[in-house]
Formats: C-alpha cells, sequence, structure tokens
C-alpha cells in the first residue's frame, strides 16, 4: 500500500501493485508470441498468417536470444521494484543494478544506437547510459495519477509510427503489447487512481520506452533525411525529459539529493496553480502530444524543417514553463 507522506503527493491509502500487471502482460505476451512463431509460424503448420509475416519467421528466430535477454532484464528491474515498493531500497544500489541490466542488453542483445560510433565498448556505453536515464525519467514522472502511464503510452504510440513507416514489424509488434499493457493499466490509474504501479511498473515501464527507442529507425537515407532525424527520440520525449531536468536541478540547487523524492515535480507545480489533478495530466499529455506528432516527420523535412520543428518543441516546453510559474502557489504543495 502506498501511504501519504511529506515527500508523496497522494493523500489517502492507495494500493500498490500494478506493474505486476503491466510486466506480466508484456512477458506472457511476448513468450506467447514467440512460442507461436516457433512451433506454428515457422512451420507452416496454420495458413492464417499471411506471407509478410511467414517471411519474417526465420529472422525473428534469430533474435529469440536477444528477446529472451530483454525479458530476463525487465524481470531482474520488475522483481527489484517489487522488492524496493516493499523494503525501500538505496537509490545508488538500484542504479547499479540498472546499469548492470543496460550494459547487459546493450553488449549482448544488440540494443544499442550503432550509427555515430563504430566502437562497441562506447556505443554500449551510450546506449546503457540512455536506458538508465529513460528508467529514471520515467520513474520520476509516477508522481501524479495516469501521468507517467499516460505519457508512455502516447510516446511509444509515436515510436510505434516511426517503426510502422521504417517496416519495422516485430518492433511495431513490441510497441503494440507494450500500449496495451499501458492502456489497460490507464483505465485504472487515470485520476482519481484505484491503483499506482509501484517501482516495478515505473522501472519497467522505462526499460521497454528505452529498448523501442534504440530499436526504431529514424534515419531513412532512401529519403534524403538528414541525421537530424536521430534527433526524434529527444522530441517524443521532451515533456519527461524537461521534468527530469528541471526537478534534478531544484533539489540539487536546494542541496538536496536528486533521488530523494518531494513534491516539485512540474505537474506539481502546474497544479499549486490551481489546476485539477485531471487538468493538469491532461495538459501534460497534450504537451507530449504535441511534440510527438512533430517528430514523426522529422525524416521527411530538410534541415529548415528539423529547426522548425525543434523551435515548436522549445517553445511548447517554455508554454509548459510559464504556466508553471504564474498564479498564487500554495507553500504547501495542495490546491
Amino acid at each position: 500500500m502506498a501511504r501519504p507522506a511529506a515527500d508523496r503527493y497522494h493523500s489517502t491509502v492507495v494500493p500498490l501493485g500494478g506493474g505486476i500487471a503491466i510486466f506480466w502482460t508484456i512477458a506472457l505476451f511476448l513468450a506467447g508470441g514467440l512460442v507461436l512463431m516457433r512451433f506454428v509460424i515457422a512451420p507452416g503448420i496454420v495458413g492464417w498468417f499471411d506471407a509478410s509475416v511467414t517471411m519474417h519467421a526465420e529472422g525473428f528466430l534469430r533474435k529469440t536470444p536477444d528477446l529472451l535477454l530483454v525479458l530476463a532484464g525487465g524481470l531482474v528491474l520488475h522483481i527489484m521494484g517489487l522488492y524496493d515498493d516493499r523494503k525501500r531500497l538505496g537509490p545508488f544500489f538500484k542504479l547499479f543494478v540498472q546499469f548492470v541490466v543496460a550494459i547487459a542488453i546493450a553488449w549482448f542483445a544488440d540494443i544499442r544506437l550503432e550509427f555515430f560510433i563504430p566502437s562497441r565498448v562506447a556505443t554500449t556505453a551510450f546506449s546503457a547510459v540512455w536506458i538508465v536515464l529513460i528508467v529514471n525519467m520515467f520513474n520520476f514522472l509516477d508522481n501524479m495519477d495516469g501521468l507517467s502511464t499516460g505519457i508512455a503510452l502516447i510516446s511509444s504510440a509515436v515510436l510505434f509510427t516511426a517503426a510502422a513507416l521504417s517496416g519495422q514489424m516485430f518492433v511495431g509488434a513490441l510497441g503494440l503489447v507494450f500500449m496495451g499493457s499501458l492502456a489497460g493499466f490507464l483505465i485504472f490509474n487515470f485520476p482519481p487512481a484505484r491503483i499506482f504501479m509501484g517501482d516495478c511498473g515505473s522501472l519497467i515501464v522505462g526499460y521497454f520506452a528505452a529498448i523501442i527507442t534504440l530499436r526504431t529507425t529514424y534515419y531513412h537515407e532512401a529519403h534524403g533525411a538528414g541525421l537530424y532525424a536521430v534527433c526524434m527520440p529527444l522530441v517524443v520525449m521532451a515533456v519527461p525529459l524537461y521534468d527530469f531536468i528541471s526537478v534534478t536541478f531544484l533539489r540539487i540547487r536546494q542541496g538536496k539529493s536528486p533521488f530523494v523524492g518531494d513534491t516539485q515535480h512540474f505537474s506539481h507545480r502546474l497544479k499549486r496553480r490551481g489546476l485539477t489533478d485531471t487538468q493538469t495530466v491532461l495538459t501534460l499529455y497534450l504537451a507530449t502530444v504535441c511534440t510527438g506528432v512533430s517528430a514523426v516527420f522529422l525524416y521527411q523535412v530538410d534541415w529548415a524543417g528539423a529547426l522548425l520543428i525543434l523551435a515548436q518543441t522549445a517553445m511548447i516546453l517554455t508554454i509548459v514553463a510559464i504556466l508553471e510559474s504564474t498564479g498564487n502557489p500554495n507553500p504547501q504543495g495542495r490546491p
């Protein structure tokens, strides 16, 4: 149970454990897909599936070990999150485990961004840092009913669109499973939340979001796109990145550890300006949609268009910053 505390926003007792449903929905669907592909589709036992699916069966089976490693990494984070929800682990131990998992899947499962740097060690290090950043970004974002889940759902929908446009069938399938698990949980997590996902869920949400960002193709040489197209994940994740950076800066400036929870997230700052929980969440959903829709077109525009998209993203974040800095704030952090 999540109980009210000085460093928590909620004022009532709410059950934890929604992350169990999120992780095991993803895990069971992916495991079921593996079984279906190996024992039904690949052998051609039934003819229900289109040739566009069966033609990829061999390649998919070759990637089965990578997918199992991804699931194993998610299981480690999920179990750690479950224990943390009960016993409260230290932040540095959690960071250590996150980096171990991130390095393992980047190195052994090839979940890496390899476009810029030929060195496997360098790309593994860069990708591991990115995975840990996104994991903690969504963990930080899980500070108000429906916020982290909804923004993850919107972001994954944009990334799914990019994967579909690139013809990445199985990355798109992973995105659909991820979106489905989030949408099912959001029904119960939207304000007023009847259940929280806890760290066992927020770590998983960030983990799979990071994996999808790394496996989706953004640069399309055939379309004549510039290298700026690889900035798509930054544009898609602009709103949660803004929260992560701003709240970390505030805590450090106040002499606090960035890993100590409080009510200084941008959602809390908006709420103190008079918005309800639902209005706050919907405002940030809309901001994420605005940046996400623009990001889809990055690979189709020239440098001028890319600069316009980046400028629009900056202006959307500026609007959020203006909203959270006007009005009469309540120093107690409550409406």
